[in-house]
């Protein structure tokens, strides 16, 4: 009877935990609304730049808004996300860590604070990126299937690459070597058929390009949002994601214990 009403309160704590460590992410996102507005506004010139800049050379038809879109969006989410490992980095070198330890609390919360933030400031972001491509001559051809899983794909592409940008954020020992990891993690979207068919690479960049994870989760959006076939894409995307997903989850959980000192 005694083990189970620890068990009961451990279980208790640990929902408290994160549920005041989610507030506190969410919190300091309002208070730091420089970052949010960053990881809107690149994403929107990016995609105001290759539309009415580069768009006209790439595609003279003028339906490179069409190609190009499901990429910004990934990247948006991506740029999004890169701001958790400096977040976290900043947590576990500031000291206030310690204070945590003493509060009977589950430290590890910090980590679940600062992913469900992100998400949800990652996807406030996107809806915006969005909305602007539809006022700059989007024209989705979907369903509301398609649309809903172009969605879902989105949703896992943000959570899965959040938990890659923490575990970044526990390994690096400053928010500064934070920042600059998660910049290099940035241009592989650069590095795939985000912008350009990656027929026109030359064939030893595009053997990189189309077996990377930003490929196939593009492809998927791209041929869901605009009526195209998705072929294996999917799978691969979704692959992708969980893969980084599992990955990233159980390699943060260890750093964090062996930086927090507990085993």
């Amino acid at each position: 009877m005694e083990k189970v009403e620890v068990l009961q309160t451990k279980k208790l704590s640990l929902f408290v935990s994160n549920r005041v460590f989610i507030k506190r992410s969410l919190l300091q996102s309002t208070r730091n609304i420089e970052v949010l507005i960053t990881s809107i506004m690149l994403p929107i010139m990016l995609m105001l730049m290759f539309t009415y800049v580069f768009g006209g050379a790439i595609d003279p038809s003028g339906q490179y808004v069409n190609y190009v879109v499901p990429g910004i969006i990934l990247l948006c989410a991506a740029f999004g996300s890169s701001s958790t490992a400096v977040d976290i980095s900043t947590d576990m070198t500031n000291g206030i860590m310690d204070r945590f330890r003493t509060m009977p609390i589950q430290s590890s919360g910090v980590i679940t604070g600062h992913v469900v933030a992100s998400l949800l400031r990652n996807l406030l972001a996107t809806g915006i990126v969005i909305f602007v491509a539809f006022m700059v001559g989007y024209e989705p051809n979907c369903t509301f299937t398609e649309w809903i899983s172009a969605i879902g794909i989105i949703v896992l592409f943000i959570l899965a690459f959040t938990w890659l940008f923490a575990a970044i954020g526990l390994l690096v020992s400053s928010p500064s070597a934070a920042s600059g990891y998660g910049f290099i993690l940035l241009f592989l979207p650069y590095l795939s058929s985000a912008f350009v068919p990656t027929s026109t690479m030359p064939k030893w960049l595009r053997g990189i390009a189309e077996n990377q994870p930003i490929t196939p989760l593009t492809e998927t959006i791209r041929n869901l949002l605009n009526g195209g076939n998705v072929k294996n894409d999917i799978w691969w995307a979704i692959g992708w994601c969980l893969f980084i997903l599992v990955g990233s989850f159980i390699w943060s959980n260890w750093l964090f214990h062996r930086k927090s000192g507990r085993r």
